[in-house]
């Protein structure tokens, strides 16, 4: 039995986004799902992506991914990731996949000097605030998250 974590290729298009699907689901966020194979494709293969994925494959079969993208710290001066999505199909469960790919991430983060790598997870998964604080991760409490979308971005963007 082997894990491998690989990068992302233009033929896992349709894979991210069933796995993006799938997330939604399991976060009771299904009727919030609006991107497309398309936009998936679009986003994560053009010319100059901002985004990226990396699959992880339990015996090469694909069992999870995590959706990525650098940010910025004015404190530290220093780029960062954030962990948009990460999702690992409850029949793969078990196996070390999730914390693979978060290894993968951290490793990566070290090898280009970033910052940290940070991430939001619902406060109703315990299963998954349990996971990511035995890896050492720490909530930030004393932050609130907040998100301008729909019809607000649209005023605020054109007034």
């Amino acid at each position: 039995m082997s894990a491998t974590i690989r990068p992302a290729a233009p033929d896992d298009a349709a894979l991210i986004h069933a796995f993006i699907c799938e997330l939604a689901e399991y976060e009771k966020l299904s009727h919030d799902v609006r991107a497309s194979e398309a936009d998936i494709a679009r986003s994560l293969f053009c010319e100059t992506p901002r985004v990226f994925c990396d699959i992880a494959e339990w015996n090469g079969e694909a069992a999870g991914f995590a959706l990525w993208f650098y940010n910025f710290s004015t404190f530290r001066g220093r780029h960062g990731i954030y962990l948009e999505d990460l999702f690992v199909r409850p029949q793969f469960r078990g196996h070390g996949l999730g914390k693979a790919l978060l290894v993968n991430l951290a490793a990566r983060a070290v090898r280009e000097g970033c910052a940290r790598v940070e991430w939001a997870v619902l406060d109703w998964n315990a299963p998954s605030i349990a996971f990511y604080r035995s890896l050492g991760a720490r909530p930030m409490d004393e932050w609130t998250v907040f998100r301008l979308t729909g019809e607000a971005l649209e005023k605020l963007g054109t007034t």
